[in-house]
């Protein structure tokens, strides 16, 4: 009787795995209509527990608004904290300000600087994740924790294997992200783990116009068009 309630319930299970697949093919289409026509956006990453008062919630905002200011728009994970800061920095410059949320349990809930027809929810972190470099022209990466590690890597693993064309990642903030880059160089490139080029796909900056001058730099040699 055992074996046939657990057979039973495994069944099920597979049942709404397949059914799940039409869930997930929703939120790609769903994705790729509406961010095809945002034009070219540079996407802003970050904790979302970083308070509006604190010095890396100042600066995403900051480096936000002078990003839009010169032609891009701004994606963030549309939640609290930098994501916030980078949409309320667009926002401010009257820019496209574009918000892909996760239904978590906590933490993450859409903020007030997003526009109104381009918030869009998600259920499946690897579906937001294709949005994200998709539809991205570049990467500034603020402090985080594991999601916005998760999100860093991910596009390094990417560009790395040339399963999309190089953007730029830009980690601001050296008394953070300082220790993790000599990491890289230190152990990974000393053991062999990657190549000595791949240490360039990374920049460490401080300053918003720093942030600037490698967006433009680097397109005014490569053309913007989006990934994949």
């Amino acid at each position: 009787m055992r074996n046939e309630k657990r057979h039973k319930n495994w069944n099920e299970i597979k049942t709404n795995d397949s059914w799940a697949i039409f869930k997930i093919m929703g939120e790609f289409v769903n994705g790729y209509e509406k961010l095809s026509r945002i034009g070219p956006c540079v996407s802003i990453f970050g904790s979302a527990r970083t308070k509006p008062d604190h010095p890396y919630y100042l600066l995403a905002e900051s480096i936000a608004k002078q990003i839009t200011e010169n032609g891009y728009g701004i994606i963030t994970g549309g939640g609290p904290g930098i994501m916030e800061a980078g949409n309320k920095g667009a926002h401010l410059a009257g820019g496209t300000s574009v918000g892909l949320n996760i239904d978590l349990p906590f933490e993450q809930k859409d903020n007030q600087f997003i526009d109104s027809d381009k918030s869009m929810d998600f259920d499946y972190f690897f579906v937001r994740k294709v949005m994200f470099v998709k539809y991205s022209q570049g990467f500034v990466v603020m402090p985080g924790g594991f999601g916005t590690l998760d999100e860093l890597f991910e596009a390094l693993t990417l560009i790395q294997t040339h399963k999309i064309d190089r953007f730029p990642i830009i980690l601001v903030g050296t008394e953070f992200w300082g220790g993790l880059f000599e990491w890289i160089k230190n152990t990974l490139l000393t053991m062999g783990n990657i190549s000595p080029e791949d240490i360039h796909l990374l920049h460490l900056v401080d300053t918003e116009d720093e942030v600037l001058h490698i967006l433009n730099s680097f397109y005014e040699e490569f053309s913007l068009s989006p990934n994949f």
